[in-house]
């Protein structure tokens, strides 16, 4: 049989996008764990470091926190960012996993308020920041990196397993937590116990910066790396990336308050154990990790926008009855099968997100500009979620006020999706 040197090169090119992608997807969860887990522990870390005797006091300050992380990802996002563009994808990925593993370490060593005083807060925010910046240039890198490399008619797909590798690290870290919380008793927990995840995370660290040294860059990268930059002026650039924040809303809102939020307002309003809320949080995890992939290969064939829209449509008609339903004192099984549901209902855009919000840009500037639009909405509106719904709830007096902060964003999103173009059958630019 004679040999096809163009069939050979086809499948060699195939082979290295796989190898390539599955390896930043490795990183990828461990970067995202070392990110989310905070979120699980707020209240334990909100006693610890931020004590004023006052369970929703304590936990406002955590989530605020928490927050503080996020406010330094447009800025990681500017210059890792503009790292990616410069420098390649891959330079950008092992600053990121370096930073994140760094932060992490600090969160799980620092002494507590009542050990050190007012620095035991000052350097969870020191650590939380440089987390933030950190996942502020991980995010549009990776994601740069996944559609990149994809095979074609196959975009969609590769660009979901970017979320794959972000929900596996904060399903890891969801089940690290119910562990923890089964396993321990309450008084180890917020003695010790609470540290365990974060040295974890910082340990493996640098298994997840040997993963990436072995990658190489991406093939449109590489072409596009000695041409003049393709984005005409700064107006349209500050254009591009507000319309890539807008795409995002909806995206950052959904995940950090069913994701990350639920675990305590099922605790606390749902009538759920500690170990309870987090398992039934683990299990709509699991869920939106498995139908991820689906949804972006589907995004692949049907397009992006079908699916894209169905979640905005979903997220502005059921949060208020599902919410009514949580605080309804229904069983463990039943908490669990509606946040289930709500992972499905996030994969939507999950699986076809990364391609679709990856598409808008040139190859030339996608990181840095993706990377900005991305974080600016995740820093304003995602990151604060946790702390946005207490807030509402404290200020109210009603256990449901934040469903109409998911509503507005599933609104506002929705109208940015109707202005996109379906690029899912088009050349990267």
């Amino acid at each position: 049989m004679p040999h096809d040197p163009e069939s050979a090169q086809t499948t060699t090119t195939a082979k290295a996008a796989r190898v390539a992608v599955i390896a930043a997807s490795l990183g990828n969860v461990l970067e995202w764990f070392d990110f989310a887990v905070y979120g699980f522990f707020a209240a334990v870390i909100g006693r610890n470091f931020f004590p004023t005797g006052d369970e929703s006091t304590e936990v406002l300050a955590s989530f605020a926190a928490f927050g503080v992380g996020f406010l330094a990802r447009p800025l990681g996002g500017i210059i890792i960012g503009r790292i990616g563009d410069l420098r390649g994808r891959r330079t950008s990925l092992l600053l990121t996993i370096f930073l994140m593993a760094l932060g992490t370490v600090l969160i799980g060593v620092t002494p507590t308020y009542a050990t050190i005083g007012i620095a035991g807060p000052v350097l969870i925010v020191v650590a939380r920041l440089m987390q933030g910046f950190s996942a502020g240039g991980e995010w549009g890198g990776s994601t740069a990196f996944m559609v990149e490399w994809s095979e074609p008619g196959r975009r969609g797909f590769y660009g979901s397993l970017q979320q794959v590798g972000v929900v596996s690290g904060v399903l890891l870290g969801s089940l690290a937590g119910a562990t923890i919380n089964t396993v321990l008793t309450p008084d180890q927990i917020a003695a010790w116990g609470w540290r365990l995840p974060f040295l974890f995370g910082g340990l493996i660290g640098p298994v997840g910066l040997y993963m990436r040294r072995s990658i190489g860059e991406t093939p449109a990268y590489r072409a596009a790396e000695h041409t003049a930059p393709s984005v005409d002026g700064r107006a349209h650039a500050i254009g591009l990336a507000a319309r890539a924040a807008g795409f995002t809303i909806l995206w950052t809102v959904a995940f950090y308050i069913y994701v990350n939020y639920m675990p305590t307002f099922t605790r606390t309003y749902a009538g759920l154990t500690g170990a309870q809320a987090l398992w039934s949080n683990s299990i709509g995890i699991g869920v939106l990790l498995c139908a991820i992939p689906i949804m972006g290969r589907l995004s692949d064939r049907i397009g992006r926008k079908p699916l894209l829209l169905a979640c905005c449509a979903a997220f502005i008609v059921l949060p208020y009855p599902a919410a009514r339903f949580f605080i309804s004192a229904p069983s463990f099984a039943a908490i669990a099968a509606c946040q289930a549901g709500f992972g499905l209902v996030i994969a939507l855009y999950s699986g076809a997100g990364p391609s679709a919000i990856a598409e808008i840009f040139p190859t030339r500037n996608r990181s840095m500009l993706m990377s900005t639009g991305n974080a600016l909405a995740t820093a304003i509106f995602g990151g604060f979620a946790p702390y946005i719904a207490s807030w509402l709830i404290a200020r109210t007096g009603n256990p449901i006020a934040w469903v109409y902060y998911v509503m507005s964003a599933a609104t506002v999103t929705g109208l940015v999706i109707l202005t996109l173009r379906e690029t899912a059958h088009e050349p990267l630019r």
